[in-house]
């Protein structure tokens, strides 16, 4: 690596530090180890189960499921097959979207991420993905919980749970326009872990804080300002709570809720040292804002996503997801399907550019996906429809092969045939990515062990770099 680029790597990580009030720090250093002395911290840093290749997960949910075949599963067959009659109005469609193989490597991409694709020999592109069911209400809780039956904690939950996080004025996981129909918060909560392991949603519609800074565009977290109380009130006020809290919980001796609400108080207490400035991503220099698309459309939001995110990760947040959707188009496959590609493609490019410089992207896994994909058929109205038999994630960095097609679908992109993949196998495997052992994290709750996997899952060897 030249010395050049050794020291532009250092210009840019120092360049995100220095975050808050140098008093306002101190005051919270000084007191908040005061107010939880003797009450185990769920975010204290932890040991993996043995070492990791990856510390950190930024997970692209693309909700309402992309279509394989019109974007990182290329099948020549469909196209010989294309306008084929399968009756009821339903054709066998080829991709409207031409593909193109890129770099070293040849992926194949199609022309709806014609940024990403400048990244294809990090890609680890997964052709065989399959899950259990084809509605979005269950598969999107399945995608994010491991189950769509019961209340499960979210996978970025899990992943604090097993590693804590690295700065304890942050949340350990925090999930961005997150969407709160059928499941809610079930998609990023903690279920029975400690509360503190919950995603700190961060929404494209504001809360009681009013409009806020303009630089923040309405996304923001509600209730991490206070107008009318100053912070030294604020910590009183807090100390009083807590010693209440403390009495009942020496009363109870045991008492795993109450802890949690005493932590939980102290790192939202934290956080408004942090947060606030840390989403003002308009503090980086213009040419950052320009690479991500901000103050432009259609990019403008999801550049500002990803460009939280990595200025999230970077100041030691363990898990961010961005939220994006409704990648679901029953009807008019193309409008829809090429709005969201060019509101998504340019700033996910962007940032694993930015990861890449800042030397964040090995030790940070990437994924990208929705909760199912779609099949190689077009129906009546111009669309696809679901198909939870054969789909396409990927992942980049963290450990993971770049440039690698993983298993196959058969011959016109619609079921997973070859090294078949379960969406549990994927979670075992981002696990393994990040040090832990999916067998062995586990959770007591109701008279039994659980898991992010349950009893299935098995580690993906085959993608490991």
């Amino acid at each position: 690596m030249t010395s050049a680029l050794l020291s532009r790597r250092e210009a840019l990580r120092t360049s995100a530090c220095g975050f808050g009030s140098v008093a306002f720090s101190s005051l919270l250093a000084s007191q908040a180890k005061a107010a939880i002395d003797g009450i185990q911290n769920p975010l204290a840093p932890r040991r993996s189960h043995f070492p990791a290749k990856a510390k950190r997960v930024i997970f692209l949910f693309m909700r309402g499921g992309p279509s394989q075949v019109d974007s990182f599963d290329w099948k020549p067959e469909l196209t010989k097959r294309h306008e084929e009659d399968l009756g009821g109005g339903r054709r066998y469609y080829q991709s409207p979207w031409k593909f193109n193989r890129h770099g070293q490597s040849g992926m194949p991409i199609s022309e709806l991420f014609p940024h990403i694709a400048s990244h294809a020999d990090k890609l680890c592109v997964i052709n065989s993905m399959h899950t259990d069911i084809g509605n979005h209400p269950q598969a999107i809780l399945q995608m994010n919980t491991g189950s769509f039956q019961f209340v499960r904690p979210s996978v970025g939950s899990w992943v604090v749970y097993g590693l804590g996080t690295e700065n304890q004025n942050l949340p350990g996981f925090v999930t961005i326009n997150p969407d709160f129909s059928a499941g809610g918060g079930r998609k990023y909560g903690c279920a029975f872990l400690p509360s503190a392991t919950a995603g700190t949603a961060i929404n494209q519609w504001g809360g009681a804080d009013g409009a806020g800074p303009p630089s923040l565009k309405g996304i923001k977290i509600p209730y991490t300002e206070n107008a009318s109380i100053p912070v030294d009130r604020q910590r009183k006020q807090l100390d009083l709570l807590q010693a209440i809290n403390r009495k009942r919980l020496e009363h109870d001796r045991i008492n795993e809720t109450l802890e949690g609400v005493i932590q939980s108080y102290e790192t939202a207490f934290r956080m408004q040292s942090e947060m606030p400035e840390l989403m003002d991503v308009e503090r980086e220099p213009a040419w950052v804002l320009e690479r991500y698309g901000i103050n432009r459309e259609p990019t403008d939001n999801y550049g500002r996503a990803c460009l939280m995110a990595r200025r999230m990760i970077e100041s030691g947040v363990r898990f961010v997801q961005i939220n994006q959707g409704f990648w679901d188009q029953h009807k008019d496959l193309i409008p829809g399907h090429q709005k969201l590609a060019d509101e998504s493609d340019r700033p996910i490019a962007a940032m694993l550019s930015d990861l890449e410089e800042r030397g964040l992207l090995e030790d940070t896994v990437v994924l990208w996906g929705g909760e199912f994909g779609r099949p190689p058929i077009l129906n009546k109205d111009q669309g696809r429809d679901h198909n939870n038999v054969g789909f396409t994630m990927w992942m980049a960095g963290g450990g993971v092969k770049g440039g690698l097609r993983y298993g196959e679908t058969d011959p016109t992109g619609q079921s997973a045939e070859v090294d078949k993949v379960h969406l549990h196998d994927l979670h075992a495997t981002l696990l393994h990515l990040l040090g832990l052992d999916h067998e062995r994290l586990t959770y007591h709750y109701g008279g039994r062990d659980f898991r992010l996997t349950d009893v299935y899952g098995k580690v993906v060897e085959g993608v490991l770099a």
